[in-house]
């Protein structure tokens, strides 16, 4: 247990933010799965629809320091090459 005054509030605060990142993570994990789906099932106006809230969330995720540029850039790459596939 930390013994500092300002040591215990960074507990807190730490704990607070793994569970919003957490939330943004599984956000981007979930739409991907979507996309999948959709992809799995031929439907390109759905696929498409759903690519647009994978990139969303992933360039998010990037902005808050959560994923590096190159993996994002690399998902969003392999994404739009299996939806372009579907056609």
């Amino acid at each position: 247990m930390p013994n500092l005054k300002s040591s215990k509030k960074s507990v807190k605060t730490e704990k607070k933010q793994q569970v919003a990142n957490t939330a943004y993570t599984s956000k981007v994990k979930n739409a991907m799965k979507k996309l999948d789906k959709a992809v799995k099932e031929k439907d390109n106006a759905k696929a498409k629809e759903e690519l647009k809230t994978v990139i969303k969330n992933i360039d998010k995720c990037t902005s808050k320091g959560l994923i590096k540029k190159n993996k994002a850039a690399r998902d969003k790459s392999k994404l739009m090459k299996s939806v372009n596939e579907v056609k």
